[in-house]
């Protein structure tokens, strides 16, 4: 149970973040638009009428959102919902699947459940959305605000517009760490794996750039072997992660930051920058609970379970997915970073403003 205290201290925090965020709603947005790209930690909804294992558009996800459950694989609001907020935007980014007309405008979520950046991952439960074909949606987007403003004027707006990016925990959770339904971890060592997917991931962000994005983070990736399906199927010791997964990621992620710095070099018109959400999440919870999810503990949540009440105290909501609690912070910090360490080389705000 958390101490009285540390409820005093989110109710504080997530007071001071949503006051900032209304500051921004009354006024215009920092930005014209927003658009998001990634898996089920952005996904809000392009899932829903795919034929997938990857859905969460039933109870009790969405449980403390405003709309209920839409698709978003936590029980309330997801990373970007929360970026997107600091950003200044009123509602929600649209999801491409609802995107019509002249919602394009101020962006569109392209993410999808258990995404990759290898075309093959994932596919063990079904269709989903891979970053290469989340590109070709962007594209036809570009399009229609092409129609909607003139080409001019669309790479003009598309220049002022924040694009973040959080691709590739699938290609471990849902690729190399299945040796039994994917041959990635026979055929690569982990540094292999990690340069192979960095080398991928490059290409599809220069098309990203050449579609007009101009200012760009990316989201690393977090502690995967901390998530509770991995410590049900791993077993490493008791209030411990898997530490091998989370060393292969930290290759990746590594080798995400040097890319930024390439990317920077070789793109002088434009800005990434690099989002070290593995860092912001190593943070002592206090008395968080962290080896189980609020819904299924290390199962899964199944359609109208019920999930624990204290969901402010929980790290995970289901096996996998963070919960609302956890998504405010890492989204406040990186929007504004609280520490050096937190982003490199700038935050959010900071790369809106440019």
């Amino acid at each position: 149970m958390a101490s009285t205290h540390q409820k005093i201290w989110w109710s504080v925090f997530l007071t001071l973040l949503l006051s900032n965020c209304q500051h921004e709603v009354d006024g215009a947005p920092q930005v014209p638009c927003y658009f998001i790209f990634g898996d089920s930690l952005s996904d809000s909804g392009n899932n829903n009428l795919l034929v997938t294992k990857a859905k969460a558009n039933f109870k009790p996800y969405g449980i403390d959102f405003p709309l209920g459950p839409t698709g978003r694989f936590t029980n309330g609001r997801t990373i970007v919902d929360f970026i997107s907020e600091l950003l200044g935007f009123h509602g929600f980014i649209p999801s491409f699947v609802t995107a019509t007309g002249k919602d394009v405008l101020q962006g569109v979520n392209y993410a999808s459940g258990a995404a990759g950046i290898r075309h093959e991952t994932g596919q063990h439960l079904g269709d989903r959305i891979t970053l290469t074909r989340q590109l070709i949606h962007y594209q036809l987007t570009v399009a229609q605000i092409a129609t909607l403003l003139g080409a001019a004027a669309a790479k003009d707006q598309l220049s002022k517009c924040v694009f973040t990016v959080g691709i590739g925990s699938n290609d471990y959770i849902n690729n190399y760490f299945l040796p039994n339904l994917y041959p990635t971890s026979k055929e690569f060592t982990p540094e292999q794996y990690a340069k192979a997917l960095i080398a991928q991931y490059s290409l599809q962000l220069k098309t990203l750039h050449e579609f007009g994005a101009r200012k760009v983070a990316l989201f690393g990736l977090g502690l995967i072997g901390c998530a509770p399906a991995e410590l049900a199927a791993f077993f490493p010791p008791k209030g411990t992660c898997v530490d091998n997964i989370n060393s292969a990621v930290q290759l990746f992620n590594d080798k995400l930051k040097s890319l930024v710095n390439d990317l920077n070099t070789e793109f002088t018109d434009s800005k990434f920058t690099y989002i070290n959400i593995f860092g912001i999440g190593s943070g002592d919870p206090k008395a968080a609970v962290t080896d189980s999810g609020c819904c299924g503990g290390r199962t899964g949540c199944a359609p109208s379970a019920t999930p624990c009440s204290n969901r402010r105290e929980f790290v995970f909501f289901d096996e996998f997915h963070p919960t609302e609690a956890v998504n405010v912070n890492l989204a406040a910090r990186a929007y504004k970073s609280s520490t050096p360490s937190d982003v490199s080389p700038i935050d959010i705000n900071t790369l809106a403003n440019l």
